[in-house]
């Protein structure tokens, strides 16, 4: 019988340990090597973001060239419209789509075969998706249009919420279904009082995850929305957009354009890390 002090065991014992202390160098060293990199781009986008943004910025529309005087005001109204409607238009097609998966479709080929293609599409690059609404809405119209936009932001939506959905409602457990089912209620009303009820904040959080990644898509807005200096509300017309004016400014060698896409690029940030945070935070006060 080997005892606490045998050679053998306290060599093993000391391996461990120089491979625990390796392995948790390494973590720690990947770790800051992450956080180095996210608070500098933070830190620039801050700074440089902070020298574009006055008042201006929010009242007036994108300059010309070399203009002492302008702002982005359409292209934030923009990107607020087309991405609201995305969100409203994706996120009852994702619910009702994860509500199927979970309660309807676990074991049927109809399931399998959604749950299949929701996967391909939740993958698939943004580009791609702008490609696809420019092909079926652009091209056939002969005219790029708002309303493509909000399509192919839709698209990206849709995979997001069906998926967090689907995960959310099946972690309920079952024996919430089966007391209410005991009771004589329909599978409808246990969905929408019971299990839906439940998973609500869980629910929330895929929308508002989705909406935080449809706000910085540059590609597909590109192929469908396109861009419009000037401001307008109709969803027939080119509309501006955040991502977009920012790709256009940013590539440019005007100094004022420059100084506004740096200002649009913190906007951005701004909005989605406090997304983020929301959805951090109801998904901590779900558990």
């Amino acid at each position: 019988m080997m005892n606490a002090t045998d050679p053998g065991r306290l060599r093993m014992h000391a391996k461990r340990k120089r491979v625990n202390a390796l392995a948790l160098t390494l973590s720690l060293t990947a770790m800051v090597f992450g956080v180095f990199w996210l608070f500098w781009i933070l830190f620039e986008t801050v700074v440089l973001g902070l020298g574009g943004l006055n008042l201006a910025t929010f009242t007036e529309m994108t300059p010309p060239p070399m203009a002492e005087v302008g702002g982005l005001a359409n292209a934030i109204f923009g990107s607020v419209m087309m991405v609201s409607l995305a969100t409203l238009l994706g996120t009852p097609i994702g619910i009702l789509a994860g509500i199927y998966l979970a309660e309807y479709g676990q074991k049927t080929w109809l399931g399998s075969t959604v749950r299949f293609v929701n996967d391909i599409l939740l993958s698939a690059p943004s580009i791609v998706i702008g490609l696809f609404i420019y092909a079926m809405v652009v091209a056939q119209l002969k005219s790029f249009s708002g309303f493509a936009g909000v399509l192919a932001l839709a698209l990206i939506v849709i995979p997001v919420v069906i998926r967090t959905t689907e995960n959310m409602l099946s972690l309920i457990p079952n024996a919430l279904r089966e007391a209410a089912y005991a009771l004589g209620t329909p599978k409808w009303k246990v969905i929408m009082s019971v299990t839906l009820k439940s998973a609500r904040a869980g629910v929330m959080t895929g929308i508002l995850l989705a909406l935080a990644r449809i706000s910085g898509e540059t590609a597909p807005l590109l192929f469908t929305a396109l861009s419009n200096q000037f401001w307008t509300s109709n969803l027939g017309e080119p509309m501006a957009s955040l991502p977009v004016t920012i790709f256009k400014f940013a590539m440019s060698p005007y100094e004022n354009w420059q100084k506004l896409a740096w200002a649009g690029v913190l906007l951005i940030t701004m909005g989605v890390l406090a997304l983020n945070i929301l959805a951090r935070i109801l998904f901590k006060n779900k558990h």
